[in-house]
């Protein structure tokens, strides 16, 4: 009789399967990659000056406040229709060859008043429009 305990063989981890995963996950990996070749084109941009300009633009600042009222160099606009707003930016502009339209609108302003400024200066036969933007936090 043998009265001695079995000998219990020491558990080991098998890396052969996890190595097999590893190898299918790359495989797949390569399979699915797109490579994207990025193209550049050859630009000649424009330099800047530093010297300040010899005449300040000519420009007319359309406010659009939050409640949809306009006003033209500080000057309320009678009405909310595109109409008077582009008789408006044509008195505003008429003594002015080339006016710079800049659009100021309020944070919370509807964005169709701000298409009716669009609208109206098209109008109005003006093409030159930027808008204003406010500079860091807001708050």
């Amino acid at each position: 009789m043998d009265f001695r305990k079995p000998r219990r063989d020491e558990p080991e981890i098998n890396l052969i399967p996890f190595i097999d995963v590893l190898l299918v996950v790359l495989i797949f990996l390569m399979v699915t990659t797109t490579f994207n070749r990025l193209t550049a084109l050859d630009l000649t941009l424009p330099t800047a000056s530093t010297q300040p300009l010899a005449q300040k633009p000519q420009e007319v600042v359309v406010a659009v406040a939050a409640d949809g009222r306009y006003a033209i160099n500080q000057r309320v606009v009678d009405g909310r229709s595109v109409e008077a707003l582009a008789a408006e930016l044509r008195g505003a502009t008429q003594n002015l060859s080339q006016p710079v339209v800049i659009i100021s609108a309020d944070a919370t302003a509807a964005h169709q008043s701000v298409i009716n400024v669009l609208d109206a200066a098209r109008r109005a036969g003006l093409s030159r429009l930027t808008f204003a933007s406010q500079s860091g936090d807001p708050r």
